[in-house]
């Protein structure tokens, strides 16, 4: 087993793994609803997210009772008092400051994209080789 310090280096996947928990965590914590499958990669200095099945019961009742506009709103206010615990969620993660942070969602699929532009490139240790 290697002990240099390169070993202490997470590789994209398991960073990605904890992002994906960390991110299920906050929606189930502060919006208590179970988010589908989330898709997460760090590309350079960016982490890009893309969340299946966000859309919580009251936005979707919002949409079935012919109110699109006030369930956006409400997404739209949901993304902002979201907004501090994605920035510390991907600082803390990443050890990388959060520059930019950009959110939509799309009422009609269920999905959230997320694009928080780093700093700098994490540090990411190469994942082991195939033998």
């Amino acid at each position: 087993m290697e002990t240099t310090p390169s070993a202490q280096i997470p590789t994209a996947g398991q960073l990605q793994r904890h992002l994906t928990q960390q991110f299920q965590r906050l929606y189930r914590e502060q919006l208590n609803h179970a988010t589908g499958k989330i898709t997460c990669q760090i590309i350079d200095e960016k982490l890009l997210l893309v969340i299946e099945d966000s859309v919580t019961k009251p936005e979707q009742l919002l949409v079935q009772n012919g109110d699109a506009a006030l369930a956006e709103q409400v997404r739209a206010d949901l993304a902002m008092a979201l907004r501090p615990q994605i920035v510390e969620i991907a600082e803390q993660t990443l050890d990388r400051k959060v520059v930019d942070i950009m959110t939509d969602a799309t009422l009609e699929t269920g999905r959230t994209g997320i694009v928080i532009v780093l700093s700098d490139p994490p540090d990411i240790r190469p994942a082991a080789k195939a033998s």
